[in-house]
């Protein structure tokens, strides 16, 4: 049976669903969602690249500001641990870089949490060798001290989406010959989380609110004894999502690098996204006791962590220099310029002291 069909069932028995539980189905229904079936999702062949998987010097960057939070923390071990790690690569050049230091490489133990079984079997296999540990929970891993690494990992939190006509309203998904959105009061809990944000929706727009993300960075803060939380996603604060042309809110499909906003088709074939609300994440990490070290655009973080001289020091040096010239704008377009823009970085932090990070501080 489809997935669409087994989607359609659950209509037909329960009624609508809401959009979250439905989007919960489309990406992470066991082997046949999105991310749980053996599709290639990730690179030219897939449907998105992501930036780990662009160069290995985003990777290095993201181990200069771990091997520093790691000094700050004055700690003989350090734990990462990565959500979602996608196609293993950013591990690897995580792991690349830290190895070069050989008194720090002994000392530092990587946990994976993957969700998708077939993504799980696939960096075993391209991350044979390296000194990884895979759980289930981060409720797996034993005095936590280090960092938890999130790298475009919140954008595929099921989300609920919801429009402001007279009184706020929740998109549900019924089926009558094809799928349809209904309207319904938006429960307690969805209110509650505009009311916490102190926001007002005007009338007429649309959003997303994912309570997700609250039960993800609580379970993590009483989990993380000491040590950091780092998120890396494309997304806005409040303010920036309520501006007038983002009134139709943010959810999107990517298929082959293409965007569209046609939810109900390839259900299970295609990924559905939304952009992170980093205001209403802040706030969650703050209600859990989490302090604040920074957030800034992905650009400026990784330049001030040396990208154009790392990036400079890592030429082959018989290589030839019109191919270098186009390479490292290549990169520094990617990384520093697309990317750089639409992708933000928080960074978290659990009985430390305020610091100022390097990647906060031009």
């Amino acid at each position: 049976m489809t997935l669409k069909n087994i989607i359609i069932d659950q209509i037909k028995e329960r009624g609508p669903l809401s959009f979250c539980d439905f989007m919960e189905m489309a990406l992470y229904y066991p082997e046949l969602g999105y991310y749980t079936s053996p599709r290639k999702k990730i690179g030219n062949d897939g449907d998105f690249y992501t930036s780990c998987t662009v160069s290995p010097l985003f990777g290095h960057m993201i181990a200069r500001q771990l091997l520093e939070m790691w000094d700050l923390m004055n700690e003989k071990t350090f734990d990462i641990v990565e959500y979602g790690a996608g196609t293993g690569h950013l591990c690897k050049s995580i792991l690349g870089y830290i190895h070069g230091y050989a008194d720090r490489k002994k000392d530092v133990r990587y946990y994976i949490i993957e969700k998708s079984k077939s993504l799980r079997r696939a960096q075993e296999v391209f991350l044979d060798g390296e000194n990884v540990r895979w759980v289930d929970s981060i409720s797996d891993i034993p005095d936590l001290k280090g960092c938890v690494l999130a790298n475009e990992v919140l954008d595929n939190f099921s989300v609920h989406r919801v429009l402001m006509k007279d009184e706020l309203q929740e998109v549900f998904v019924d089926f009558d010959g094809d799928f349809r959105e209904v309207l319904r009061p938006a429960s307690q809990s969805i209110r509650d989380y505009f009311n916490d944000l102190r926001i007002q929706l005007p009338k007429g727009f649309s959003a997303e609110v994912c309570l997700g993300a609250r039960t993800w960075i609580s379970e993590i803060a009483s989990r993380l004894q000491k040590g950091f939380v780092m998120t890396i996603d494309y997304g806005f604060t409040a303010g920036e999502l309520l501006q007038e042309h983002r009134r139709e809110g943010s959810v999107i499909c990517y298929h082959e690098h293409k965007v569209s906003e046609n939810f109900y088709s390839r259900i299970g074939e295609q990924d559905i996204t939304a952009h992170v609300n980093f205001s209403a994440l802040g706030l969650f990490a703050s209600q859990c006791g989490l302090g604040f070290s920074g957030f800034r655009n992905q650009g400026p973080f990784l330049e001030s962590l040396g990208f154009f001289e790392h990036m400079k020091s890592t030429r082959e040096n018989d290589a030839d220099p019109v191919a270098i010239a186009k390479k490292e704008n290549l990169l520094s377009h990617v990384l520093i310029e697309d990317m750089g823009r639409k992708f933000k970085v928080l960074v978290l932090h659990k009985e430390m002291p305020a610091h100022s990070l390097r990647g906060f501080r031009q």
